[in-house]
């Protein structure tokens, strides 16, 4: 790999794990350029998923689809790299979906996700858990359940991942929180947050504090909430991270309507603003199913 595209790769990557995920997109698009035109399309192939991740992370999900469903449809059994790359593609397009309140969509591209995986313990665990949040997307405890014990298992022995040891936190909070466990799933959050911050993973750190405010919310403690919340929108705001925005946002301004009612209506106008510029990157299917999602519809007719 020449040293420009490695350099290109690297960016990319720093900025949608450890950084504003929007300044990967740049050197991510001219990764996969320049990995087209050297012929080297394994590269080529990891820096458009990775493109895809940053895209999404950013809240551009029309983009980040169109550059991860071809990727998914690429998979060949004969081609180990595009096949991983395909079922990784699969499980990122899954959870734009989630995002988007389309659960059945998500479990359809997660199963596909599963079956391309192989024995890819990296692509597996993204399928497993995938499934596990579809499951709680669906109401579903019993497969979330399954699905969660599953994806944790593919920990064991691999301490140095920390991004899915994270990701496993939250839907273990996820899970606590559709069973009526509400300390289950401050526990959860707490400890993602802590984990996320000593990996420098300030994204992370922003959804993991999404989760602890929403758990709070539903154990009681509203002042706690409202802090935990405005720590996870700040920091989403200064990522740039759309999907973490919003409902954090939208969150806060409900907590503090009628007991700080100017920071409320500055929240709640800061999410509703924060959906519409989700809504201009979809194409007009994705839009209509992202506005008629139940909380967004509620939010904008406040």
């Amino acid at each position: 790999m020449s040293d420009q595209l490695a350099s290109l790769l690297a960016a990319g990557e720093r900025a949608a794990f450890h950084g504003r995920p929007a300044s990967g997109v740049p050197p991510l698009q001219q990764a996969v350029e320049a990995a087209h035109e050297s012929g080297r399309d394994d590269e080529a192939t990891a820096a458009a998923w990775l493109l895809g991740v940053a895209l999404g992370a950013s809240g551009r999900y029309g983009s980040a689809l169109a550059v991860l469903e071809p990727l998914a449809e690429r998979a060949a059994v004969d081609h180990p790299a595009r096949r991983l790359f395909a079922s990784l593609a699969a499980s990122t397009a899954a959870s734009v979906h989630r995002q988007l309140g389309r659960h059945a969509a998500a479990q359809e591209l997660d199963d596909q996700a599963q079956e391309l995986a192989g024995d890819a313990a990296e692509a597996l665990f993204d399928a497993r858990l995938g499934l596990a949040a579809d499951a709680v997307g669906l109401g579903d405890a019993a497969t979330a359940r399954s699905r969660l014990e599953q994806a944790t298992a593919l920990l064991e022995g691999r301490s140095d991942w920390w991004r899915q040891r994270v990701r496993v936190l939250w839907v273990r909070a996820e899970v606590s929180l559709l069973t009526g466990d509400p300390g289950g799933a401050i526990k959860a959050a707490e400890t993602a947050v802590t984990l996320a911050e000593s990996s420098g993973a300030p994204r992370h750190v922003a959804k993991s504090l999404l989760f602890l405010g929403v758990a709070q919310v539903s154990g009681g403690d509203t002042n706690e909430a409202a802090a935990t919340l405005r720590r996870a929108a700040t920091l989403s705001e200064s990522l740039g991270c759309l999907p973490l925005v919003w409902p954090s946002r939208a969150m806060l301004g409900a907590l503090l309507e009628g007991v700080v009612p100017q920071e409320s209506a500055r929240s709640l106008a800061s999410a509703r603003s924060t959906v519409i510029s989700i809504a201009d990157d979809l194409p007009e299917d994705l839009r209509a199913d992202w506005l008629g999602r139940p909380d967004v519809a509620t939010l904008l007719e406040g």
